[in-house]
Parts: structure tokens; sequence; C-alpha cells
């Protein structure tokens, strides 16, 4: 027999499992481990609940916050084998979590959800990372080259509030880039329709077209360096590839961008720099919560590649 351990778990209590007892809620989640084990990692602390040690006999209440340990469990066809390392990077990606919103820094290269040839991706892992939500679905999603942030919705009603004001245009996002060039200070506004197609079934293309969906992105210069900009960009709508397609239109496509880019300049910098990248980063979403109805924003820090690459370019 084959055994996998299962990553640390953060469980919060929902209306289902009020009342149940520690002990039978953690043999019904881990129905093959001996119950000596169970009563070992409650007696000797490894489980909390609100960050305290707690009896088997406790009864759990609305809004506890379970924090399990890693758990060995036997391995099935059903398991998602993915090695511990992911399964931490995954875990500390997480941001901002409540009863309704998870919400995390997405590494780059990793896709938002299975398909295109893929079997897995961020949405899959949580569920599986997960396996007590009933609920667990991507608000929006980013292309897989982009990192930063990433909405989970944990119940439908979170859901549906967030696609309302996705649709009314009240989330606002801002992103991170470094273009090519230098950017033009007066251009801080691009308006381009935009089309989409297939390529070989899988891969999408996107491309400026007057038969196209209206786009409109906003820009702001950060910094400028000998060859290159770092913009703040804003888009009001939210198309496919809309922030690579518009930088490229203009002639100042985002750094390793390798389906619009230019790979000539790429080239060049890849020698100079061991980074491949993309370098756009979403850093930043403001929107309305869905529950309390405050505002809300969620900042994410750019990741050690993107920032080491900007210190060398000083």
């Amino acid at each position: 027999m084959q055994y996998i351990t299962l990553p640390v778990s953060i469980i919060y209590a929902n209306k289902d499992m009020i009342n149940q007892r520690l002990d039978n809620f953690i043999r019904k989640k881990y129905k093959k481990i001996p119950n000596s084990m169970i009563y070992r990692i409650i007696r000797t602390g490894k489980i909390r609940i609100n960050k305290k040690r707690i009896k088997p006999s406790y009864k759990l209440k609305l809004g506890d916050i379970l924090k399990i340990p890693p758990i060995k469990i036997l391995k099935n066809k059903n398991n998602i084998l993915f090695s511990s390392n992911q399964a931490k990077m995954l875990t500390d990606s997480i941001i901002y979590e409540d009863n309704d919103l998870l919400i995390i820094n997405k590494p780059a290269g990793i896709a938002v959800h299975g398909g295109s040839g893929l079997s897995f991706g961020i949405i899959e892992y949580f569920r599986k990372l997960r396996p007590l939500e009933k609920f667990l679905e991507l608000v929006h999603r980013i292309d897989r080259e982009t990192s930063g942030v990433l909405m989970l919705a944990k119940k439908r009603s979170a859901l549906i509030s967030l696609h309302q004001q996705l649709r009314a245009q009240k989330i606002k996002k801002t992103y991170i880039a470094l273009v090519h060039g230098l950017w033009p200070k007066k251009l801080n506004r691009i308006f381009q329709p935009l089309s989409k197609i297939k390529l070989n079934n899988t891969k999408k293309k996107v491309f400026v077209s007057d038969s196209g969906k209206p786009s409109e992105t906003f820009f702001k210069i950060k910094k400028q360096f000998d060859s290159s900009t770092l913009l703040s960009i804003f888009p009001k709508t939210g198309r496919t590839h809309q922030i690579r397609v518009h930088t490229s239109y203009i002639g100042h496509p985002i750094f390793f961008d390798e389906r619009y880019g230019n790979n000539n300049f790429d080239q060049n910098i890849k020698y100079k720099n061991n980074t491949t990248r993309l370098l756009l980063h979403a850093t930043e979403i403001n929107f309305i919560h869905p529950k309390t109805n405050h505002a809300i924003c969620i900042k994410s820090p750019l990741d050690k590649t993107f920032t080491a690459y900007l210190k060398n370019m000083i």
C-alpha cells in the first residue's frame, strides 16, 4: 500500500458543522486513519481551534477556525499527485480568507483551471487541499503566465455578488508590467476593440479588430529606465489578454511575452538576465465585500523573480 501526506488544512466551521464533536468530525473527514492517531494528534495539541488546544469532546461552533496538521492517508486514484513543496507554495500564497472568500497571490506559470491539455489548475488544487469546502469557484481569471491577485468564492451567494460587481465594472484591478521602450508620457489610455480566435483548438490568440469587443485600458508611468518602462495598468474592461495585446499593439510589448512580445528584444535580455517569466503582475484589487458590504482593498506583493529583475535594472 502507498500513502501520501496531505498538507496543513485550515477549516472555517460552517452551519453544517455546528455541535459536532471534534473527534467525530475528524473521523468523518479522514475515514481511513486509526482512532488512535486521531486522539493522539488532538491530545498533543497538533489540532488547534482558534489557535488553542482543545479536547476531543469539544463541540464545534459557527466561525471556529480549525488548524489540522499534515495527515498521512492511503493513496487512491482520485488523489492529485503534487509534492509537499507545491502544497506549501499554494498554502503560502493565501493573502486573505474568511467564510466567503479565498484570495491568493497566484504564482506565475500555473493555470487557474484545468483544460487545454492541463489536468489541473489552481481551482482543482484548492478543492483537493480543502476537501470540506462544499463550494469553491473562481470569481475571475488571470493568464497562466501572469502572477498576482486571484479571488475564489467559498459560497454561491458571494460568487453571484462579485459577478454582479464585475459586470457593473465596480471591481477595480491594478497591474504592474515592465514593457520594452520608453512609454509616451501623454499615452494614458488605449481604447481598441479586441477579437479572439483559436489556434490548433487549444491556444487562443487575441488581436485588435474593428469588429471586436470594446476594450479599454488606462496606464500610468511608475519608472522609466534606459530602454524600458515600468507601468501601473488599470483595465476598465476584462477581455482575454487585453493588457498584453494593447501594449504590444502600440509597440511596447511586455517583457518575455512569448505570444504577443518581441522575440528579438527578449532574446538579448535573456542572455543578460536569468529571467524568462512574463513580467506582468496583478498587484491590487478593490471590491465590495459580498457579506459585510465594506470596501475591501487586497494587495499582492511582487515575487522574488520580478523584484530581482527590477533591482537589476537600476
